[in-house]
């Protein structure tokens, strides 16, 4: 009885490292697209087609079903986190199909401004980071039966979701007033390594509390860093405009 008595506490402390990290997620993803969404949206300036509503609430609503998440597995409130884990897949699954969908919007309204290649060049970013959102996702559920495993890749996740609404912030504060049109490809790179503080947070907690970082933070982490740096070569060839064209296709 001791024993438990003594279990319990540690691992709720040590779960609260990630409902913090959630908690971050949430105030970033709300309040990165306040100068761009938000604001205007209150204001009834902002106007757009459907799919970026649908694509905006399904990614806020993932933020928010994140961190309750995480929040019940550190009130120990696993089976009640474990019900909602099909929801959570559902979710997972209309954001990524979201991503795809709102790249090829993207695209159509940057052909009225003359800049459909330009548009078709950034979707490396968007479409990549559906790529590494989805596939940390997947990987993370089947490891649900290794909790160590499967909550870090759920960070991960995170990761690329995170780098739009900072990217807002950057914008916000570096671009030009009178920029118009997709940037270039390498402007997602600095809000992309910004975010990617969050993985380092995980590597110096798991230093404090383990000894050592977790192997999935640290390929994990290889693997967000090769696809960031790489979206700029990549967005720059034949190649993956042969390939957004493609996906432009699929809307017929």
């Amino acid at each position: 009885m001791s024993t438990m008595t003594l279990d319990v506490p540690r691992t709720v402390v040590r779960s609260r490292f990630y409902v913090v990290m959630a908690g971050l997620f949430v105030l970033g993803a709300f309040g990165g697209f306040v100068p761009t969404y938000w604001a205007p949206l209150t204001s009834g300036a902002f106007k757009a087609a459907p799919i970026i509503h649908i694509h905006g609430t399904l990614f806020f609503a993932w933020t928010l079903f994140f961190f309750i998440q995480t929040a019940l597995v550190a009130s120990g409130r696993v089976l009640n986190h474990r019900d909602w884990g099909l929801a959570g897949i559902a979710l997972a699954t209309a954001m990524t199909i979201s991503i795809v969908l709102t790249a090829i919007h993207t695209i159509k309204v940057a052909q009225g401004i003359g800049m459909a290649d330009e548009a078709r060049r950034f979707t490396v970013v968007s479409l990549s980071g559906a790529v590494l959102f989805a596939g940390f996702v997947a990987t993370a559920i089947a490891n649900v039966r290794r909790p160590d495993v499967h909550k870090r890749l759920m960070l991960l996740a995170m990761v690329p979701l995170m780098n739009a609404a900072i990217a807002r912030l950057f914008k916000a504060a570096f671009a030009p007033p009178d920029a118009i049109g997709p940037p270039p490809v390498f402007i997602a790179l600095p809000p992309g390594l910004f975010v990617d503080l969050a993985i380092v947070a995980g590597i110096v907690h798991d230093w404090r509390t383990r000894g050592r970082p977790h192997p999935v933070y640290l390929w994990g982490g290889a693997v967000l860093l090769a696809v960031q740096i790489g979206t700029v070569p990549v967005g720059a060839s034949a190649t993956w405009l042969a390939i957004a064209r493609w996906v432009e296709s699929l809307a017929g």
